[in-house]
């Protein structure tokens, strides 16, 4: 019985998350218009400017990673020529969006989650109400459209540098030339390939931001509300990256075969 009342009141609680997430999500949709540009444009520097030099850092050793471990099986059935594509196909596809999205949910995230959740506790959020301004277009669509354009950015630079370290670390561990390297990652990577990671990084964006801001908005209690909302959009920002990024693997994979 207790199993079936604990079933049903997970089931309740994960129905009830949903809902105030698609209820953020139309509030923040309708409040783009009137969207607030000098929030916009701090949420950016703190959101992608702030977040570079950590991001490119787990993309360096993210991607000589991939070639240590990958080299290993390649050379084994003497196909050196083939890691350029393997390295690249594997950052772009996969590691590079995962790794980013997970930083992001653990610095921006949290930070989102506790700004707001301060704000709500405080009274702000309903004193912005009380003097009729709308907390979604001031608040919420800022930080949903600096997150969206902070990850497409920085996705951008993060592979270049991961594929850079992948090209020196081939070099230097297994004497593969950077001609090669980069002439089988030209060739056979298409377009299709780097529309997949765009689309990762830019699901994985909108899951971290909407739910944050639906974990900070939900806060009630004190000043433990804070450090509850911040855990709690870590936990379910990354629970979230991992069920999208199994949902579009599947899609995407399917589509390109």
């Amino acid at each position: 019985m207790k199993t079936v009342r604990g079933a049903g009141s997970l089931g309740l609680g994960a129905v009830r998350g949903i809902g105030a997430l698609a209820l953020v999500a139309a509030r923040t949709v309708l409040g783009l218009p009137r969207l607030e540009r000098r929030e916009l444009a701090r949420a950016l520097v703190q959101f992608g400017y702030d977040s570079l030099p950590l991001a490119l850092a787990t993309a360096a050793l993210a991607g000589v990673i991939v070639v240590l471990q990958s080299g290993l099986y390649i050379q084994r059935f003497g196909a050196r020529a083939f890691l350029g594509w393997a390295a690249g196909y594997g950052v772009l596809w996969e590691f590079g969006p995962l790794l980013l999205g997970l930083i992001m949910s653990a610095r921006i995230g949290a930070r989102n989650a506790a700004e707001l959740a301060t704000m709500q506790v405080g009274g702000q959020i309903e004193g912005l109400r009380g003097i009729g301004l709308d907390p979604f277009a001031i608040l919420v669509a800022p930080r949903v459209v600096a997150m969206e354009l902070s990850m497409l950015a920085m996705s951008t630079f993060t592979f270049l540098v991961a594929i850079l370290f992948e090209s020196v670390a081939a070099l230097f561990t297994l004497g593969l030339p950077l001609r090669i390297f980069f002439g089988t990652f030209a060739q056979m990577l298409s377009p299709l390939d780097i529309l997949g990671g765009v689309v990762k990084t830019g699901a994985f964006g909108l899951a971290i931001s909407l739910v944050s801001t639906t974990v900070g908005l939900s806060a009630r209690g004190g000043a433990q509300a804070v450090g509850r909302a911040a855990a709690s959009a870590v936990v379910q920002g990354c629970a979230a990256i991992f069920v999208i990024d199994f949902v579009l693997t599947l899609v995407l994979a399917g589509w390109m075969a």
